[in-house]
């Protein structure tokens, strides 16, 4: 038996060709693969004695010869096939390990083109679709994880089909992840991220307790080991559903920094936010802007979970909490309520992958866009079209509001008051609907709203929302602008004496 090596990622690979060794297996690898092996007292052959050539062009060109891939990929049950292989002088090779040259690496350390198309690997990819091709006789091995597995099939009769067949659609998953890679790189440089393919190449992190209906299969697919970094179940199982809640509420909660952030999620909309002197406090308040809604809702804490404010949240019914920290104290509160589910980041602070691109599905494909967010200067530099100007705790109020009507459905508007949201409206095909909806669903909750802060994600097209939330007792208004009756808006804030400030940057979610 005969195993080809010859990794990039070197990691244990000298301990994984010391027990094929001590399997009788006869080592063959190439480059710096075989240099540390034969390091390591390990007794392979370099590739050059079985191909008859030597590395050439810089070492572009050493594994792409007939003895290689007529080794890999003849049958060994078919007779004309062996006999041209023993015509020939080749022998077969059994294992195939390979990972590929770090391109992925490469273009985060570098943007000079010729290293980057030095790092594009063609003899690895060859490889490996010649033994995942012929996996009814040849193992496929493409991840440093896999080898003890590997190692423990082949001691204990677990070379079957059925694992050589799943090795080898694990090993296609590798090499059309990596040329997606790369074809998503070279359209990001030379068309701007829009080429006339676009590949969206996810990992498993696991699957979902079921979908958005129980009868629906799910699973959560990640980029970059986001999840698997930095997403920890403690109890419970997540669904579908409870994903997109979680990345809702987070998205909300982490958009503030180090702040003391809460937010209340239901049905991937906020239902409740605040930030306050500390968690408790925050949590408490967000709950107050519509605690019908929160229950059974997700909560995302911006900080430790820790007894005290898992006792409180305990006086109502959760599905999901999601915070960057919980104690172990705050865990055991829970530890007879089946129901409710426990995530943690194991960090200071919820973190966000930041994702630079954005899609949805819609029947046929999907729509591609870059992601959206607010820019950094965005609020700050937001100009004021009133005369009367807010004061700080209104400007604090605005930025609140803005930032989480930014990360809600569209047509949404939001309303803060000394930290905390007290009403909104969101998902709605009036705008001036979302206002009012907003201040019902606060007056039936007995929640004050004079003296809030409005934020917009889009401009108001009539002066009626601005003339809704004055008799709310608005004080403050933050939207884009961009109306063609944005002078009547500006007449009403005016009139109603409220403090308007245009960003000019809408941000639509639908």
């Amino acid at each position: 038996m005969r195993a080809l090596i010859s990794v990039s990622d070197k990691t244990a690979v000298a301990e994984f060709a010391k027990s094929l060794q001590d399997l009788n297996y006869e080592i063959i690898s190439t480059g710096g693969t075989y240099k540390l092996l034969k390091e390591n007292g390990i007794n392979a052959i370099e590739i050059s004695e079985i191909t008859k050539f030597p590395e050439m062009f810089e070492g572009r060109v050493k594994t792409l010869n007939p003895y290689i891939h007529g080794g890999i990929l003849h049958k060994r049950d078919t007779p004309s096939h062996v006999d041209t292989a023993k015509e020939y002088g080749i022998e077969g090779i059994d294992l195939v390990c390979v990972n590929l040259y770090p391109f992925k690496e490469t273009i985060a350390k570098t943007d000079n083109f010729d290293e980057i198309i030095e790092n594009i690997d063609i003899g690895g990819p060859a490889m490996i679709r010649s033994a995942a091709k012929n996996f009814q006789d040849v193992i496929i091995v493409t991840d440093i994880f896999d080898y003890d597995f590997v190692i423990d099939r082949l001691k204990n009769g677990g070379n079957t089909i059925e694992f050589r067949r799943d090795m080898m659609i694990k090993a296609y998953e590798h090499t059309a992840m990596y040329d997606a890679m790369i074809a998503n790189y070279m359209n990001s440089r030379f068309n701007n991220g829009f080429g006339d393919k676009q590949f969206i190449v996810g990992s498993k992190a696991f699957d979902a307790r079921y979908g958005e209906n129980p009868h629906q299969k799910g699973a959560l697919y990640e980029f970059d080991y986001f999840f698997t970094t930095n997403f920890k179940t403690l109890k419970g199982e997540a669904s579908f559903n409870n994903m997109t809640d979680i990345n809702a509420a987070v998205k909300i909660a982490a958009s503030f920094d180090e702040a003391n952030a809460v937010c209340i999620v239901k049905h991937a909309n906020p239902c409740g936010f605040a930030i306050k002197d500390s968690l408790l406090e925050s949590y408490m308040y967000a709950l107050k802007c519509d605690t019908l809604s929160a229950y059974g809702g997700v909560v995302a804490i911006n900080g430790t979970l820790d007894e005290i404010l898992a006792n409180k949240i305990n006086e109502i019914f959760v599905e999901v909490i999601v915070a960057a920290n919980v104690t172990e104290e705050a865990l055991k509160v829970f530890e007879n309520k089946k129901r409710i589910k426990i995530f943690s980041q194991e960090s200071r602070h919820l973190v966000l992958n930041n994702d630079l691109y954005d899609f949805k599905h819609i029947d046929g494909g999907f729509v591609y866009q870059q992601s959206d967010s607010i820019g950094e200067k965005e609020i700050a530099n937001a100009k004021r079209q009133s005369k009367r100007e807010a004061n700080q705790n209104e400007m604090k109020d605005l930025e609140i509001a803005y930032k989480v009507a930014a990360l809600t459905k569209s047509n949404c508007v939001v309303y803060v008051k000394d930290g905390a949201m007290v009403a909104i409206g969101m998902g709605m095909t009036s705008r001036v609907d979302a206002a009012k909806a907003a201040i019902l669903k606060a007056k039936d909750m007995g929640v004050d709203i004079s003296g809030s802060a409005l934020a917009s994600e889009a401009f108001f097209p009539f002066r009626d929302s601005i003339d809704a939330a004055a008799s709310a007792g608005v004080k403050a208004i933050i939207e884009p602008g961009g109306s063609i009756r944005d002078d009547d808006v500006i007449k009403a804030a005016d009139e109603h004496g409220i403090a308007l400030y245009f960003t000019g940057t809408r941000h639509f979610l639908h």
